[in-house]
């Protein structure tokens, strides 16, 4: 595979009007995925644009729209609207291709651009890579004559559209009726469509960080500060806390205590629920390298295996499409219900997580404890040069650790795929142990780099 000058693991991201995340790079994603995109056949073709609610936003978007356009692709535009709302309407509307606009969990400084292909799933590193190529071809290469330029239409009902899919994910014997539900939107694309989605569904739902201004995104809310979730259920005295992050493709779920759900124990509530109605396909779960040893063990303490993957929302979605799974994710709270999304959905998972509330009657906090998990440490070593992974010493290092953890836990170190870091995780029954190993290869790394 080339060398990435624009992409990253998940899309365009960068900080908002610097490179590569300016309005001149906006355009060129517009003209060369619209190139790519239009097949070469007389038809029209048709591009959709989703976007949080980032003040770039603004500058992102009709940068694409220029691009698109003057290639000759139809564009609709969507307004704030949920990464997988974007994914479904593609398909639903029958479009070339799917954009979203978006730096998911970041702060507002920041912003992306994610491309879905006509099936509604992210586009494959290839494609990406051909996209790259172009991006760098003249400005005014390949334009469509000036009675082929695309027509541009902003499409209104795309929020309601999402909600009657997300709803229909919900099973219909069910209802949301008598539980206090707590909800932080992130100030973000989920603000509108996740509380009257749980309205709909006969909730009462007391809802937070559903005020964006452009800069307020993800700031002091959201799935990465659960902490104003747990006040909220606190103050609320809420049932449950679902909180999504800045594009409300992940979740956390605090229980009626405040006590934070991650992702682990959230796939390992779905996945046994699902295993117990028959609805959990592939035989297991698919996870990356980062969920806890303690999911595993519960898994396959039922007979379910659980299928590691790279990090990364993408990677589990293709080994998922590989082995016919329908369950997947990772630990930060991006879950993959393929029965009914092509990509990470932090509502429809909170719906299922719902569903096995309503229907066992028993509180959050007791669904909330799948596993005991094993004790896990993370550190990231930054560093300045070179290759720290293939020094002879560092090699030395991780295979130590490797034995001294031999059958009772596990070690991963791997580079961080956006910064100059590299991430030590050492997870094993015996705490002291895991402390120590991930110390000495630590310690290894930063002699080396």
């Amino acid at each position: 595979m080339g060398e990435r000058k624009y992409f990253g693991t998940d899309g365009i991201r960068g900080r908002a009007n610097t490179r590569p995340m300016t309005a001149e790079i906006a355009l060129r994603v517009g003209l060369a995925a619209g190139k790519l995109f239009m097949s070469g056949d007389d038809r029209r073709h048709l591009v959709v644009i989703g976007k949080d609610t980032r003040l770039s936003g603004y500058m992102i978007e009709p940068a694409l729209v220029a691009g698109f356009a003057s290639v000759g692709m139809d564009v609709r535009t969507f307004g704030p609207i949920p990464t997988p709302g974007v994914a479904m309407m593609t398909r639903s509307m029958r479009a070339d291709l799917g954009v979203m606009i978006s730096a998911s969990h970041n702060d507002y400084a920041d912003n992306g651009i994610k491309l879905f292909g006509p099936d509604g799933y992210k586009l494959s590193d290839e494609i990406e890579l051909k996209i790259e190529a172009m991006m760098d071809a003249g400005l005014d290469e390949g334009l469509a004559p000036s009675n082929r330029l695309g027509r541009v239409k902003r499409i209104d009902d795309a929020p309601p559209r999402y909600i009657e899919i997300a709803k229909s994910a919900f099973p219909r014997h069910l209802s949301l009726a008598g539980l206090r539900i707590a909800i932080d939107c992130a100030n973000g694309a989920g603000y509108r469509v996740a509380p009257t989605t749980l309205f709909e569904l006969g909730a009462e739902v007391c809802a937070v960080g559903v005020s964006p201004n452009g800069t307020n995104i993800n700031a002091d809310c959201g799935s990465t500060h659960p902490e104003t979730l747990a006040a909220a259920v606190k103050q609320y005295r809420a049932d449950i806390g679902i909180a999504l992050d800045g594009d409300a493709d992940r979740l956390i779920v605090c229980d009626e205590t405040g006590k934070v759900v991650d992702g682990d124990q959230i796939m390992a509530l779905i996945g046994r629920d699902w295993a117990r109605r028959g609805l959990l396909k592939g035989g297991g779960v698919v996870a990356t390298v980062m969920s806890n040893l303690g999911l595993e063990r519960a898994l396959t303490g039922e007979g379910l295996t659980l299928e590691r993957t790279k990090v990364g929302d993408r990677y589990v979605m293709e080994r998922m499409r590989e082995g016919g799974f329908n369950l997947g994710g990772e630990q930060s709270g991006h879950l993959i219900l393929h029965d009914h999304a092509t990509t990470g959905d932090g509502l429809m998972a909170a719906l299922q997580v719902l569903a096995v509330l309503v229907e066992s009657g028993r509180p959050m906090s007791e669904l909330a404890r799948q596993f005991d998990p094993v004790p896990q440490l993370l550190q990231n070593v930054r560093f300045t040069g070179g290759k720290p992974l293939e020094d002879a010493k560092v090699k030395a290092a991780i295979a130590e650790a490797e034995a001294a953890l031999a059958g009772q836990g596990r070690l991963l170190v791997r580079p961080s795929g956006t910064e100059k870091l590299i991430r030590v995780m050492a997870e094993g029954d015996d705490e002291a142990l895991v402390k120590q190993v991930v110390a000495d290869v630590a310690a290894a790394v930063k002699a080396a780099g």
